[in-house]
């Protein structure tokens, strides 16, 4: 908690922290309660759809994934947030689509990414109960955002090409033209 008190912001790209493998949860204990009450109150206040422990400066393996439609993701789906300890996934088809990502930790820019399109993800709630999701498209890119985070890569690892990277208002524009 140390860390969460000490940093208002996000960790930004160049912070060690989002390079380091996150540390699994042994325990869900009042510290790991903090810890996502953290994560919730600054997911709600900056709009995203998703936040890993990392990027608040905690190494540790919390995620938690927010859908909704916003300025930022107009045709994201409705989805009440949802907190995953120790995620792990499987690719339930081999369908991998690229499409656009941003980060909270890496602000003004975007770019085309690859991801599987339908996942299988498994985690512990917060009572330390076992779960599955079966998460498609936008909902599944949000996922496998985050979870790359908890092993230390930012998107910007997995972009294939140079030109797939573009400002934040240059996305933007095609949002807008997306929408109507």
């Amino acid at each position: 908690m140390k860390n969460i008190q000490k940093k208002d912001n996000f960790a930004q790209l160049g912070e060690p922290v989002l390079r380091l493998q996150a540390k699994q949860v042994e325990i869900i204990n009042l510290n790991i309660h903090n810890v996502i009450k953290v994560m919730r109150s600054k997911l709600l206040a900056s709009n995203g759809v998703g936040l890993a422990a990392p990027q608040i400066f905690e190494s540790v393996k919390i995620i938690i994934i927010a859908s909704r439609p916003s300025k930022r993701y107009p045709l994201a789906p409705d989805m009440e947030p949802v907190v995953m300890i120790n995620p792990s996934f499987e690719s339930i088809s081999a369908k991998i689509k690229k499409d656009w990502e941003g980060c909270l930790s890496i602000p003004g820019i975007r770019a085309l990414v690859p991801r599987y399109s339908k996942i299988k993800i498994s985690y512990s709630d917060e009572q330390g109960a076992l779960q599955e999701l079966i998460a498609e498209d936008f909902v599944a890119r949000v996922f496998q955002h985050e979870f790359d985070h908890l092993n230390g890569l930012l998107y910007l690892d997995r972009v294939e090409d140079n030109q797939d990277i573009i400002a934040e208002s240059e996305f933007q524009k095609i949002m807008e033209l997306k929408v109507t």
